[in-house]
């Protein structure tokens, strides 16, 4: 019995050591993709079908009047820079939206530090994990969010050529790209990992 039960030790031991080791891998991957963009975070006031719409409206508004800020050829610094610049641009912005549909909704947007699930976009996808993002709240942010990408403005146009984009002027490594693009093969699995992991840490840091 004490053999057994020293054997089961030993595997849960490896076990907990590989899953570390793998997770430090993922974890690293994540965290460089994570310093290579800027997430959207857009948070409706309510999950009516109205506010939902109004959400969708405003997150377009954002984003362009986003990507009309950043200087030619920016870094990801200097995008951070001009977002935190002009909060108060990208709220009037987005409280326009709300006006133009006929309410009167408050309008937020600030620069902050959130954690991301896994999400699929149409042509690239994002492994789970803390991302600085643009936090956009309509009314009392109470509704469904929605999770995209303010920069490289990946939301806008075609996403795969604007991760070629991307990765041309130096924003992404050619592993990052084929990782978002799913090229890299097994992308899918790798990213459930990370989410995985991402839950097991927060298991034990309670």
């Amino acid at each position: 019995m004490d053999r057994k039960l020293k054997r089961w030790e030993l595997a849960l031991m490896v076990g907990i050591i590989t899953a570390l080791a793998v997770g430090s891998w993922l974890g690293q991957e994540q965290r460089e993709l994570a310093d290579s963009v800027i997430r959207l975070h857009v948070i409706a006031n309510s999950d009516s079908q109205a506010d939902q719409a109004l959400k969708l409206a405003v997150r377009d508004r954002v984003l362009e009047e986003a990507a009309e800020l950043y200087p030619e050829g920016a870094t990801l610094a200097q995008a951070q820079a001009a977002l935190e610049g002009q909060l108060n641009t990208l709220a009037a912005a987005g409280r326009a939206v709300v006006e133009e549909r006929g309410q009167d909704y408050p309008v937020t947007a600030r620069l902050e530090s959130c954690w991301f699930p896994t999400k699929e976009y149409e042509g690239f996808a994002l492994p789970a994990g803390n991302y600085t993002a643009l936090r956009v709240v309509i009314g009392e942010g109470k509704g469904q969010n929605w999770w995209c990408v303010a920069f490289p403005p990946l939301c806008l146009g075609a996403a795969s050529e604007t991760v070629d984009q991307a990765a041309q002027a130096g924003l992404f490594t050619p592993e990052q790209s084929a990782l978002v693009t799913g090229e890299n093969e097994g992308y899918v699995l790798k990213f459930k990992a990370m989410e995985l992991v991402g839950e097991l840490q927060g298991f034990f840091e309670r």
